[in-house]
């Protein structure tokens, strides 16, 4: 996978200005500019992929919850078609989907993913990635049609990138330097670097030849651009 210029993602949208995960941040983000949004997904008991960080909602697993339930009691909380309803409207917008998992046995929800993706005509504007690498090799059987990236902060986790059938890989910023930009790039990868709050460090790699950046700050990451 090769962009036509280094992606700047608004992570989890712009979670500074608006409550993050939510369409408002999403729209913020874009609006300032940047070239798309990262977001993270849960299945809930239904079925239905909610877009939410952690795993817990109000004490509960969110795998627990019934979407009616869940959206009543967080309205504020978006399913992922709602999101690429929103991303219609900016027809160059990315989407870096973070599938949230745990190593072990399936819920679906890599079931519910690869079905959304198959339905959605923007789908070449996506990506998935996460850090279950379960998550991942299970995607890749369903025959997804978007790359997948391998998310990590830790160093020794790249051990396991010739057993995975990841295009790409999205380690924390501080495990990167220009040399290893370089081998990550040499062994085909496209790398993303999260999550990236100052234009000084996003300029940084930027010209190391990273092909994303992902941040909370809009500001700072445009920054970075001009």
């Amino acid at each position: 996978m090769r962009f036509l210029k280094p992606l700047l993602l608004g992570h989890r949208g712009s979670p500074k200005e608006a409550r993050e995960n939510t369409l408002e941040a999403f729209r913020l983000a874009l609006e300032a500019g940047l070239d798309g949004l990262e977001l993270d997904l849960h299945r809930t008991r239904d079925g239905v992929l909610a877009v939410y960080h952690d795993f817990d909602f109000a004490g509960r697993p969110l795998v627990e919850w019934r979407w009616p339930e869940l959206r009543q009691e967080a309205p504020w909380m978006p399913r992922l078609e709602e999101v690429f309803e929103l991303v219609e409207g900016y027809p160059r917008a990315w989407l870096n989907l973070e599938l949230k998992s745990q190593p072990g046995e399936s819920d679906g929800r890599e079931e519910a993913l690869a079905r959304a993706l198959r339905e959605w005509e923007g789908r070449e504007r996506a990506w998935v990635s996460s850090f279950d690498p379960l998550a991942l090799i299970r995607l890749h059987r369903l025959g997804v049609e978007v790359p997948l990236a391998l998310l990590y902060h830790l160093p020794e986790v790249e051990a396991l990138l010739p057993c995975l059938p990841v295009r790409g890989v999205h380690p924390h910023y501080a495990l990167l330097g220009r040399k290893r930009v370089e081998e990550l790039k040499a062994r085909g990868f496209f790398v993303v670097a999260w999550t990236v709050n100052q234009a000084r460090v996003v300029r940084e790699l930027l010209a190391w030849g990273v092909d994303g950046v992902i941040g909370d700050l809009p500001s700072e990451l445009m920054a970075a651009r001009s």
